[in-house]
């Protein structure tokens, strides 16, 4: 799947944005974490003490656990792979949470005209193989897996809540889209415990809610495309933000570099260096949105992005190690920018 496939990037640091000023609330900062989705999933809370942080924090885990089940695709057993091997044309009941999620992907792949498209997963396949081998996918099985893809062969029935794969052999990966709906349902969990002032990290993924006391935002540090250039911290409070890019996920094939992230059309890893940074109001957005704004052109990630209301977009692309990167941001992305703001590592 484009985006995180192949494994999350650890693009992104929470950083405490603290004031100086007491708050009138007593409460503590927490953190936990849990390995969920082949990643670490990082929870920050403010609570009134520690039995109530870890009961709250347990419960979002709880919940990311069960998306797991639900959209796994290295799980044989997952909602998801039931789904991939039932019967083409046949329409097929599923959960609440996959069908959301299905349906927030197809809306996506709609606004950029298939460059973002959970129907990938043959793809995927062939590149997870790609990078073990440090081999270009064989052509004849790649001309095969291209067949299998394209995001107009799921049928959803909002009212039945039922999906329809009409190719046979269709294989779908949330990797681009199931993290980012698992932080902004974690989050939830802890909005219903009472904890508001929360953040929940998976790797590139996080979302985030009430800021913590005496602040006004939570400051993420997102990190630069490579060596040389500088990092860059946003402000968010009940937002999410996601990075896509091939800092760690990539092959490098007879000195080509090929990204994790797959363009759906051409059925091959983006080439060059890009880190994409997408803000929007819940993590199944951005997430989604930052996998898309990597393949499509920088121009038409901007006006896609700005087309988006609360959506802002921050683009580096570099053709080599060597060259200069080409910076593409949008109007909006300013207005989030944190300056003079110090860690409190």
């Amino acid at each position: 799947m484009p985006g995180c496939a192949f494994g999350a990037i650890a693009f992104l640091h929470c950083i405490n944005y603290a004031s100086t000023l007491a708050s009138a609330e007593s409460l503590e900062r927490h953190e936990f974490e849990a390995r969920h989705m082949g990643t670490t999933f990082r929870v920050v809370l403010y609570a009134p003490d520690r039995p109530a942080a870890e009961t709250a924090a347990k419960a979002a885990f709880v919940r990311v656990g069960e998306l797991d089940r639900v959209m796994s695709d290295y799980d044989a057993r997952s909602e998801l792979m039931r789904l991939c091997r039932s019967e083409s044309g046949k329409p097929v009941q599923v959960s609440e949470d996959l069908f959301e999620v299905l349906r927030a992907a197809q809306e996506v792949s709609r606004k950029t005209d298939g460059a973002f498209d959970v129907t990938v997963g043959p793809l995927v396949r062939l590149w997870r193989d790609a990078r073990r081998t440090q081999q270009l996918p064989d052509p004849k099985e790649l001309a095969a897996a291209k067949s299998k893809v394209g995001y107009k062969g799921v049928v959803l029935d909002q009212e039945k809540r039922t999906v329809t794969l009409t190719v046979p052999g269709m294989r779908l990966d949330l990797g681009g889209i199931g993290k980012g709906y698992a932080a902004d349902e974690a989050l939830k969990v802890l909005g219903k415990r009472g904890i508001t002032r929360a953040l929940v990290a998976a790797s590139g993924d996080i979302a985030v809610g009430d800021p913590p006391p005496g602040a006004d935002a939570w400051v993420v540090e997102v990190a630069p495309l490579g060596k040389g250039m500088p990092a860059r911290r946003v402000k968010l409070a009940n937002a999410a933000v996601s990075t896509s890019g091939d800092l760690e996920q990539y092959v490098e094939i007879k000195g080509v570099r090929y990204s994790h992230v797959l363009d759906p059309k051409t059925g091959l890893g983006l080439v060059g260096r890009r880190s994409v940074t997408v803000i929007a109001r819940r993590g199944v957005q951005s997430d989604s949105l930052s996998t898309a704004a990597s393949i499509l052109p920088p121009a038409k990630a901007l006006t896609l992005i700005d087309s988006i209301d609360g959506a802002a977009v921050y683009i580096a692309v570099k053709e080599s190690d060597d060259a200069e990167a080409r910076i593409t941001a949008s109007k909006r992305f300013r207005h989030y920018l944190a300056h003079d703001v110090h860690s409190d590592k």
